[in-house]
This record gives structure tokens, C-alpha cells and sequence, in this order.
């Protein structure tokens, strides 16, 4: 009787190490498709940083975008054109930055914004997502309160505005922004706020991250019945910073 030409071969063995051989593949390939933004690495002064780590920048591959909105190319291996108003602390990297202006206003810090693109987000209908309630007949308050007519209080206990309507996420059936209409010294003009940084009361609406003083510089919409992503970015940006920008207090030591 011949054996086969597998008799004497472990097959078990063999099974394994290609599993394993496949799983390092996937790492690899997992890895490098992830570093398609945000690499090469930078340091602080905005070079080349000296430990890239252990992959490579994968090569670029062109991506078409859905609902006709073009291609986009990714790494393409183009720095951030952006002027940063911050000056180093310190000669050593990891040391914080200060901003030079308003910090709010510039988006650094816990105010920065990410440079996204100006336009929507779409629903899969290929439709803005988020949307003005008045022109979204198919909603409505159907618990709590509704904000719309209630003052806009800011930190400061100033009020500064009226809320007007809510920006609705249509798929998610999600309040994401408030409108309110600015109002007196404090500007005018219809603003957002996102419904995460908005407290709604019976009587009122409180906005805390921000005094007064901030609020004609919030960062406005091109329309008025949509919103885009760096719009976005940026009004979001710009609230979250006031919970450490809008007083000099919010800066200071804390002792808890």
C-alpha cells in the first residue's frame, strides 16, 4: 500500500500557519487603509515627523462619492493650508500652545474645526439630512417642551435672542440644532445651537458655554434651510470652545 503524498505532512499544522499568515495579511491591509488620512505624521511645527511607525503610507486610490458629488483622491499627500493662531509655550514638542487672537473665532483649541467639505450631508435619497422642522411637515412635538418662542439665555444670564425653530435629522427622526433670531446689543440675524449644548427649561432656554458678548460672532449658515459640514464643524467648534474660552475663570486653576 502507497501512502499518499500527505502521509507524512501535518496537515493541522499546515492550516494554522496559514491562518496565521492570513490574519497578519489582514492587520497589514487594515492598517494602511487606515492611514489613507492624517499621514505622513507631522511634529508640532507642521514637518515631517521623525517616527512615521511601522507601515507605510499606502498608495493613493482614487474614491467616486455617491449622488454625483465627483471623486476624491486619498492620501494625496497635501498638507493642511491653514494658518494656526498659536504660539508654542515651550521649545520641546508635546508642550501647549496659546492662542494669539480669539480663540473662538480662529477654532483652536477645544475650538477647532476639521476643514470638511462645504457642502450637506446627504440622506440616501441623496436629500440634506438636517433640515428646518418649519419646512418638515410630517414632524412635530409630540413630548416636552417646546422651545420655540422661549428666550435664549446665555452664561451670563444675558438673553440674547428667541428661539425660532429646530433643525431636524430626518432619517435619525433627531433634533440636532436649535435657531434662535439674536436680538438687541447682542447682534442679529438667525444663529444655531446644538441641541447637545442647549439646556430647555419651561420658561427659557440656556446656553451656558457662551456669554453675551460671544454670540454675534457665532458662526452663521450660508442658506437658511440647510446646513453643511464645515458649517457644522465650525458652529459646533466654536460653542465647545466657550466652556474653556469664554471667561478667563474657565481657564484658571480649579481646586476641586
Amino acid at each position: 500500500m502507497v501512502d499518499p503524498f500527505f502521509g507524512n505532512f501535518d496537515l493541522a499544522s499546515l492550516s494554522i500557519w496559514l491562518f496565521w499568515a492570513f490574519f497578519a495579511l489582514l492587520i497589514y491591509y487594515l492598517q494602511t487603509e487606515n492611514m489613507r488620512e492624517g499621514y505622513p505624521l507631522e511634529d508640532d511645527d507642521g514637518k515631517p515627523a521623525a517616527n512615521q511607525g511601522p507601515f507605510p503610507v499606502p498608495e493613493p486610490k482614487t474614491f467616486k462619492l455617491a449622488h454625483g458629488r465627483g471623486e476624491v483622491t486619498v492620501p494625496d499627500h497635501q498638507p493642511e493650508k491653514r494658518e494656526v493662531a498659536l504660539k508654542r509655550t515651550n521649545g520641546a514638542n508635546g508642550f501647549p500652545f496659546e492662542p494669539t487672537g480669539d480663540p473662538l473665532v480662529d477654532g483652536v483649541g477645544p475650538a477647532s474645526w476639521a476643514p470638511r467639505r462645504d457642502v450637506p450631508e446627504l440622506d440616501g435619497h441623496g436629500h440634506p439630512k438636517i433640515v428646518p422642522m418649519a419646512g418638515a411637515d410630517s414632524f412635530l412635538v409630540a413630548a416636552g417642551t417646546d422651545p420655540r418662542g422661549l428666550p435664549v439665555v446665555a452664561g451670563d444670564k444675558a438673553i440674547v435672542g428667541t428661539v425660532t425653530d429646530m433643525w431636524i435629522d430626518e432619517p435619525e427622526q433627531l433634533v440636532r440644532y436649535l435657531e434662535f433670531e439674536l436680538q438687541g446689543e447682542f447682534g442679529s440675524g438667525k444663529r444655531l445651537v446644538p441641541i447637545q449644548l442647549a439646556r430647555i427649561h419651561r420658561d427659557r432656554v440656556a446656553i451656558k458655554t457662551l456669554y453675551g458678548k460671544h454670540f454675534n460672532k457665532v458662526p452663521k449658515t450660508k442658506s437658511g434651510n440647510q446646513v453643511t459640514l464645515l458649517e457644522e464643524d465650525k458652529i459646533c467648534g466654536y460653542y465647545s470652545g466657550g466652556v474653556l474660552y469664554a471667561d478667563q475663570s474657565r481657564q484658571d486653576p480649579q481646586l476641586g
